[in-house]
């Protein structure tokens, strides 16, 4: 079995995650920024990860997931900087879902991820009360993904591998 771990990470949560997941594939397996992948022919599993933004899928990974899913078997993994319990999450993470919709989506992994310095003060200064708010979440994600959400991590990868 060949196993590609493919994931989009600016501020370094996402690739926190990608390594974390890589750490539990036992096959042959590849770790690689999404914009290193030209193809995901040769691989029998890809593990895709990406952040969130604007409620939805990163445009990269968008367009990534809609050019290079199609028959292909693939787990997605998402960062974010809500609350895992945060009531408008599962509609945001089915977009991502919707994006791999012409792959065989296996699974899906979310965690909280930090919040940049830089993202927050520019929704802090949008003007608009909800991004305000996300905004004033960052000392909250200060941190994330942490011990505790790599493991997950590690344990989603795992009950992937056993399927």
């Amino acid at each position: 079995m060949k196993v590609l771990v493919g994931y989009m990470s600016q501020t370094g949560n996402t690739k926190k995650v990608a390594e974390a997941i890589f750490s539990q594939v036992q096959a042959d397996k590849e770790l690689k920024p999404l914009d290193e992948i030209k193809s995901l022919d040769g691989y029998d599993l890809a593990f895709i990860g990406f952040p969130l933004h604007g409620f939805a899928p990163a445009n990269d990974a968008k367009v990534f997931l809609e050019q290079h899913s199609p028959g292909k078997t693939l787990a997605l993994f998402v960062t974010h900087a809500v609350p895992e319990d945060y009531e408008e999450l599962p509609g945001w993470l089915d977009k991502c879902k919707a994006a791999a919709a012409a792959g065989k989506l296996v699974g899906m992994f979310d965690c909280r991820g930090e919040l940049s310095e830089p993202i927050a003060e520019m929704l802090k200064g949008s003007g608009d009360p909800k991004m305000v708010g996300f905004g004033n979440m960052r000392p909250s994600t200060m941190g994330q993904p942490d011990e505790t959400r790599l493991e997950r991590a590690r344990a989603f990868a795992r009950e992937i591998m056993a399927k």
